[in-house]
């Protein structure tokens, strides 16, 4: 069937493509579901216990970052993350070929019309998100409509879902280096060496700039993460410690998903010159 606007629990398009769900959010123009017709098990996570309310996270999917990634360079910006996954963006196209070949395309358009303090510049923002039965893919365009530049980070926060972390491991990062951000690291600087594992608190940024392959044999499922205009690939899980102090997340919920994230943070940050553009694009292939 073709795509609906649905407003429960928050506005925003969902198509059924057999068995297949295909969904996004105009709050924070936050992709949300993902399951292509034929697959047992949904591609993107969703926290059970995820607040869907105006101006709150959406906790799962793939909330945009945007202009900055966790408290900004200084520790001091609020809130985390940035505005961009709190505000709603206004949805601007729909391509919808669901029956003829199972597309869904939605554009979504963000600008300065609201006031934030803290990125008083004139911009504008595209998100194009692709709903395929062989991918997902999401593109965020920056554009800076001012007279000076301006500097930010941006990040496809996705939550990807998995079997259990302790089964599942990432290929694609080794060699790369990292800044270890885990609250018991011992070391900031790091190299990764081999396929990445999971075995607790994993907080981590890599100097990246190609694919990343999730292996999850559990499920008999390879998916590669793909991106464009990005230098930084962020992998998070919170683990059980950290999960249990979070109001958003079951207390089992970290084993059932993994963050791998195409983005340009810290000193990957983008500087616009007035008139410039930037595409940070992120595709979910399953292979």
């Amino acid at each position: 069937m073709t795509y609906e606007e649905t407003t429960n629990p928050l506005r925003g398009v969902e198509a059924r493509v057999g068995e297949g769900h295909y969904g996004i959010f105009d709050h924070g123009a936050h992709a949300w579901a993902y399951q292509p017709k034929g697959q047992q098990h949904p591609v993107l996570w969703l926290s059970q216990k995820s607040e869907f309310a105006e101006g709150a996270p959406i906790r799962g999917g793939i909330p945009v970052v945007f202009p900055w990634f966790g408290a900004g360079p200084d520790g001091r910006l609020d809130p985390k993350h940035g505005f961009a996954r709190l505000d709603t963006w206004h949805r601007s196209d729909i391509k919808d070929t669901v029956e003829a070949d199972g597309r869904l395309l939605v554009e979504y358009e963000l600008d300065d019309a609201m006031d934030h303090r803290d990125f008083p510049y004139d911009y504008t923002a595209y998100l194009l998100a692709k709903f395929t039965p062989e991918y997902l893919q999401v593109g965020l365009q920056v554009t800076n409509d001012g007279t000076e530049p301006f500097t930010f980070e941006s990040a496809l926060h996705t939550y990807l879902a998995v079997s259990d972390i302790r089964q599942i491991t990432l290929e694609g990062l080794d060699g790369c280096s990292y800044l270890d951000r885990a609250s018991g690291a011992q070391q900031l600087e790091c190299t990764q060496s081999g396929p990445v594992a999971f075995s607790g608190e994993t907080d981590r940024v890599y100097a990246h700039r190609g694919s990343v392959v999730l292996n999850d044999p559990v499920w008999g499922r390879r998916l590669e993460i793909s991106k464009q205009g990005s230098a930084s690939t962020i992998v998070w899980n919170p683990w059980s410690e950290i999960c249990a102090r979070m109001p958003d997340l079951g207390d089992d919920e970290w084993t059932g998903m993994v963050c791998v994230e195409a983005g340009n943070v810290l000193d990957d940050a983008i500087t616009l010159l007035p008139g410039q553009t930037h595409t940070l694009r992120q595709r979910i292939t399953l292979l």
